[in-house]
C-alpha cells in the first residue's frame, strides 16, 4: 500500500434510483471541513467523469450517505445526506435524497447500529439535513437483510424486496413552512408556479407555460440552452421568495415541471436537480408533488382536480411510474407513504489523497 495514500472503510449502495457510498460518521473527520475534503476526494469532485474517485459523473452516483447511532428520543439512527457535485468542489449539506435512504435503514442493520427482528425490522431514521424523522420497515429475515424479492421500482432494473418508507411531517423541511411564500401560487417572469416544501424544496411549474409539453426525455429539455436558462431564472428569483440563500450554488430549490398524464396516472412529472433532468423522480420530489396534488390551489392541483385521501396518487416520470400513497395522521397532516428498493453492491476501503494536498482549494456549500 502507497504511503500517500489515506483509506476510509465504505459499503457502496444502490438506494432506489441513486447510489453512492455509505459510511459510519465515526469513521470520518469529525471536523466538517476535513469531512467535505475526504468526501470530495473520494468522490473525485472537479472533473466531469469524477476518473480520480468513485463517483459515477452524474448528480444521482454522486452522492453520499453518512450514518450514525442517534441521540433523538425517537430515533434509531441520524443520516446526514450530502450531494457530492460533479465538476465542482463543493458539498451541498441541504436537502435530504429518499433514494438513498432506502439504504439507510439496511446499511444500518448490517453496521450493527440497529439489531433486526424476525420477518421485518422497523427502522426510525432522523435526517439530520431537513431535521425530519422517516420510518423505513426493512425485510429480515433470520436475522439478516433481504434483498431478494418481486418489487419493482421504475429507473432500476430488476426486482428486490420491497422497502417501505413513511414521511410524516415533512413539510417546512428547509424554509420551515409549505407554503414558503404564504401562497398556493403567484408568477415569476409571466409564468405562474407554486414555491412548495414539502420532503424538500422544490418550485412547481406547468410545463406548457414553458413552451414545453411535459412528455420531453431528459436529454430532450437539457440540450435546450434556452429553456434551461430561463428555468434557472425561474428558479433563483422563486429561491428568494422562499428565503433560500445562495441557490444558485445550492441544489435547491428543486424545479419540477408538471403536466397531465399520459398514460394512466394521476399527474405527469419532469424533476430537475437542478441543473439537468432526473432520467426518474426522486423519492423527496415524488413526496413532495403527491402532497401539492393534495394541496388546492397550487399548480399542480389545479391540473389534477381535487384529491381526498386517503388516495394513492401515480406520478409518470421518464423511467415509468411511481405510486405515493397520502393518508392522515391524528393532526389532519398528510403522511406520504412509497415503496422502494435498495442493494448492497461492495465493501471494503475507498482511498483518497491525504486532505493536506489542495484541500485549501476545497470548499462546502453552507
Amino acid at each position: 500500500m502507497s504511503n500517500d495514500l489515506d483509506s476510509i472503510p465504505c459499503v457502496l449502495m444502490r438506494g432506489g434510483t441513486s447510489k453512492g457510498p455509505f459510511f459510519l460518521a465515526s469513521d470520518l473527520p469529525s471536523d466538517a471541513k476535513d469531512r467535505d475534503a475526504a468526501l470530495m476526494a473520494v468522490m473525485g469532485s472537479g472533473h466531469p467523469l469524477q476518473i480520480d474517485g468513485i463517483g459515477g459523473g452524474n448528480p444521482l452516483t454522486s452522492k453520499v450517505a453518512i450514518v450514525s447511532r442517534s441521540n433523538h428520543e425517537r430515533a434509531d439512527v441520524d443520516y446526514l445526506f450530502a450531494q457530492v457535485r460533479v465538476d465542482e468542489q463543493i458539498v451541498d449539506l441541504t436537502p435530504n435524497c429518499g433514494n438513498m435512504l432506502a439504504a439507510v435503514g439496511p446499511f444500518a442493520i448490517e453496521a450493527g447500529l440497529v439489531s433486526p427482528t424476525e420477518g421485518e425490522t422497523r427502522v426510525v431514521i432522523y435526517n439530520v439535513n431537513t431535521d425530519k424523522l422517516i420510518e423505513a420497515h426493512v425485510p429480515t429475515e433470520a436475522g439478516r437483510v433481504t434483498y431478494l424479492g418481486d418489487a419493482e421500482i421504475a429507473g432500476a432494473p430488476g426486482t428486490a424486496a420491497p422497502i417501505s418508507l413513511s414521511f410524516a411531517d415533512a413539510a417546512g423541511t428547509l424554509t420551515g413552512k409549505l407554503l414558503p411564500t404564504g401562497l398556493t401560487s403567484e408568477t415569476v417572469d409571466g409564468v405562474r408556479i407554486s414555491c412548495f416544501d414539502c420532503a424538500i424544496p422544490m418550485v412547481l411549474i406547468n410545463a406548457s407555460d414553458l413552451g414545453v409539453t411535459g412528455g420531453e426525455t431528459p436529454a430532450q429539455l437539457d440540450a435546450d440552452p434556452d429553456f434551461m436558462a430561463r428555468l434557472e431564472t425561474i428558479r433563483l428569483v422563486a429561491a428568494d421568495r422562499m428565503g433560500i440563500a445562495n441557490a444558485s450554488g445550492r441544489v435547491v430549490p428543486k424545479p419540477v415541471l408538471v403536466s397531465a398524464p399520459s398514460d394512466g396516472g394521476t399527474i405527469r412529472a419532469r424533476y430537475f436537480m437542478p441543473h439537468s433532468c432526473h432520467t426518474a423522480l426522486a423519492t423527496t420530489g415524488a413526496v413532495g408533488i403527491a402532497t401539492a396534488c393534495a394541496t388546492p390551489g397550487t399548480v399542480a392541483a389545479d391540473l389534477v382536480g381535487r384529491i381526498e385521501t386517503p388516495s394513492v396518487v401515480t406520478i409518470e416520470h421518464p423511467s415509468g411510474t411511481l405510486e405515493v400513497s397520502l393518508t392522515r395522521d391524528e393532526r389532519g397532516e398528510i403522511v406520504a407513504g412509497l415503496v422502494r428498493t435498495a442493494r448492497r453492491l461492495f465493501e471494503g476501503r475507498v482511498f483518497l489523497k491525504p486532505l493536506s494536498h489542495g484541500q485549501e482549494n476545497w470548499t462546502a456549500a453552507a
